[in-house]
This record gives C-alpha cells, sequence and structure tokens, in this order.
C-alpha cells in the first residue's frame, strides 16, 4: 500500500473500480458519485480506475476480465470495490461460472482471508415478514460483525482453482478417494481446515473486538462459532481459538455451535459483538444475519488480508431487476464506508476515518427519515434517486 500526495494537503488513493454484471454496473455508478463528490469535497482524492469483468464480459469476449487485471488489483490499487459478479448463461468450459476468477481468484491470490460482514440495524429500517412491511427488531440491540475465514474450507477447491487461473498457475487434480457403504456416483468436496489459517483469522477478528465498543449490550465479547462436536476441521478451529482466548485480556470469549448459533442470531441478536467462524458456516450464516438489517440490500462486505482488501455488496447481480434502476444501492455505498474505514485505519489517515463516518450517518440520516426507499425497504425509489440523496447529504457534512 502507498500514498500518492496530490499536493502537501491531499491525500490520493487509487481504487480499483470492478463493475461486474447486472446490477453490479447500476449501484456501482452511485459508489462513483460518492467518491467523486468526496474528492471534490474534502481533502482525499480518488482516483477510479475501471476494469470490465464478470459473466457478461465474458459472454462479449471470451475472458473474465482483462488480461493483466489480477496483477493491477495487486500492484497498482490501494483498494478494490466490486459490484457483483454472475450472469446465468455465462459458464466456463470446466462448468466454473464466469467471473469466478474475478472474485475468487481475488480473495484466495491476494490472501484476503478474512470475509467481514458487519450486521447493523439502522433506525426506520422496516423488515418484510409474511408479506408485510413491519418492524420486528429494535434497531439497538442489532450490530455485530461475523468475519468468515475466506480461504480455506469447504471452499478451498474452487478458490485455489481461481487463483491458478488468475495468476496463471497450473491447475492439479484431488487424490482419489474411497467412501465405505457408499455405491454409484459419488460427489465430494474436501474442508481443509489448517492451523496457519485458522489463526490469522482469528487474531483479526480479535483485533476487530479491540477497535469496537462491544455489542449492544455493552460487552467487548468474540464468539467462536463451529461444529467441534462433529467434524475434525472444527475441532481443530475450537482448540487454535481456545489457545488464544487464554492470553487475551479484558474481552469476553464464548462459543456456539452453527446450528443452535442460527436461532441465537435471530433470537438474541444482542448477544453478539464479533463473531469468528470457518468459510461455509459463516456463508451461510452473514445471509441469514443480513434480514436482521433488512435485506441483502443493506449488507455491505470486506474481504480483508494482510497487504490487499476489496469491499463489496453481497447481493449479488440480481438479473431479474437488472436495467430497472431499482435496486438498493445502500450495501455499495456501505462497503465504501467499510473501505474508507480501511484504508484509514492501514494508513493512519484520520481524513479517510472521519469521512466513513459522515457516510455511515448519511445513511443513518437518510433511512430514518423514509422519504426515498427502494422497494426491499418498502419504498418505491429508484436507485439514483436514493445514491443521490445519500451523496447530497454526505456532501452537505463534508462543507
Amino acid at each position: 500500500m502507498y500514498d500518492r500526495l496530490v499536493d502537501r494537503f491531499m491525500t490520493a488513493y487509487l481504487i480499483a473500480i470492478l463493475p461486474g454484471d447486472g446490477t453490479g454496473r447500476e449501484v456501482m455508478a452511485e459508489a462513483q458519485s460518492l467518491l467523486d463528490a468526496i474528492s471534490a469535497n474534502s481533502t482525499l482524492d480518488f482516483e477510479q480506475m475501471v476494469i470490465p469483468c464478470g459473466g457478461q464480459y465474458y459472454l462479449e469476449t471470451g475472458e473474465e476480465w482483462p488480461q493483466g487485471s489480477f496483477e493491477k488489483c495487486r500492484d497498482e490499487a490501494d483498494a478494490i470495490l466490486l459490484g457483483a459478479i454472475g450472469w446465468p448463461e455465462a459458464v466456463c468450459d470446466n462448468g466454473d461460472l464466469a467471473g469466478g476468477q474475478v472474485v475468487l481468484g481475488l480473495r484466495a491470490g491476494l490472501g484476503l482471508y478474512a470475509n467481514v460482514r458487519p450486521i447493523k440495524l439502522y433506525e426506520g429500517v422496516r423488515h418484510k415478514v409474511h408479506g408485510e412491511f413491519q418492524q420486528v427488531w429494535a434497531a439497538d440491540k442489532v450490530n455485530m460483525v461475523i468475519v468468515r475465514e475466506n480461504t480455506e474450507g469447504l471452499y478451498h477447491s474452487l478458490l485455489h482453482r481461481s487463483a491458478l487461473k488468475a495468476t496463471g498457475g497450473t491447475e492439479y487434480e484431488p487424490p482419489e478417494m474411497s467412501f465405505p457403504g457408499m455405491n454409484g456416483d459419488v460427489a465430494w468436496d474436501p474442508r481443509p481446515i489448517s492451523r496457519a489459517g485458522s489463526e490469522r483469522v482469528i487474531d483479526f477478528a480479535h483485533k476487530l473486538v479491540t477497535l469496537r465498543n462491544g455489542n449492544p449490550e455493552g460487552k467487548k465479547k468474540l464468539t467462536c462459532v463451529d461444529k467441534s462436536n462433529v467434524t475434525r476441521g472444527c475441532q481443530l478451529f475450537r482448540s487454535i481459538f481456545d489457545e488464544k482466548a487464554a492470553t487475551w485480556e479484558n474481552i469476553e470469549t464464548d462459543h456456539a455451535y452453527i446450528d443452535a448459533f442460527t436461532m441465537w442470531l435471530v433470537r438474541n441478536p444482542e448477544w453478539f459483538d464479533v463473531v469468528v467462524t470457518s468459510n461455509m458456516f459463516g456463508d451461510i450464516a452473514t445471509d441469514l444475519g443480513s434480514v436482521l438489517q433488512g435485506g441483502m440490500g443493506m449488507a455491505a462486505s470486506g474481504n480483508i488480508g494482510d497487504e490487499h482488501a476489496f469491499f463489496e455488496p453481497v447481493h449479488g447481480s440480481s438479473p431479474k431487476h437488472a436495467g430497472k434502476n431499482v435496486v438498493n444501492p445502500i450495501a455499495t455505498l456501505n462497503s465504501v464506508q467499510m473501505m474508507l474505514e480501511w484504508l484509514g485505519h492501514r494508513n493512519h489517515d484520520d481524513e479517510a476515518l472521519r469521512v466513513a463516518g459522515y457516510i455511515d450517518e448519511a445513511v443513518a440520516e437518510h433511512i430514518l427519515a423514509g422519504e426515498l426507499l427502494t422497494y426491499d425497504l418498502g419504498g418505491s425509489a429508484s436507485t439514483s434517486e436514493v445514491g443521490e440523496a445519500i451523496v447530497e447529504r454526505v456532501i452537505g457534512k463534508l462543507s
């Protein structure tokens, strides 16, 4: 990571912009407008390096992104912002969804081992329950972060395959396996969990606890979620967590099996501050957690390693809504907020941290006003109307 000084008063960052597919392109336009507004009204300057990618690009060109794109993200960008990847008709020759090289290749190839999913409910958000929009959870009861291990576990084979494609490596074949008592066709996926991989994501989650103000009950707490009563990988993961926990001071620790955790996540979200878990369990639990926020349109994420990071909404490309200007851009704008927060901590940049706080405030104020909301929150406003309104609030705070 490097800072380039435009002049003695401005800090410049180069952001790799990957719009992707479908609605990803629409929400990315709002993110770019936000970055432009920040550049025009603060001492931060964001240069945008736009890289086409994804399934639609694959159908047009036969490539998932232009040659050299991975290297540009790795060697030039200060941070990476992704819209969404995936298009139904775009499938590679090996059966993988076109665009996987982009998302999974970046995760594995850049060592982005921590998938960070804030689950925060803004006051004024109504949830769609039984077809009706209503308040289900109190906003002051939902404020946690789930940290999901991002490069190992059940998805390791696909991640490794995508990283090899992104970096030009040679694919390997997994060993043959036999499964006593099973006949006929058998498909299987390994679930490797390593000590090194577990240690680094658990350490990351612990550091995150120290940066936060605790859960809604006022406790700084780290919860390990696993299935260590059944699987050996989880037994290793929990044993490493317990080794680490024995050395920590001033935070609480506890454990939950993934099946019980999904119940408590919905019933008692105020119990949780930071949660650390394995790859597949985190993938499932975080999507459930998005319901607490008001849906996928509110769910931002970061994929973070020691040297690099990319940020994205988690709602996907939503082909059925593409081109209609109706999807919620807030998850993407919140991903920009996460990106600024990461840049601020990484570069000791107080201005980036200040602006990140303004974005969070602007989103909260916009939702509480309740005048311009997209369909998923019970309104009828367009993507661009919501994006423009939040950008104007941010500009007002910067002025």
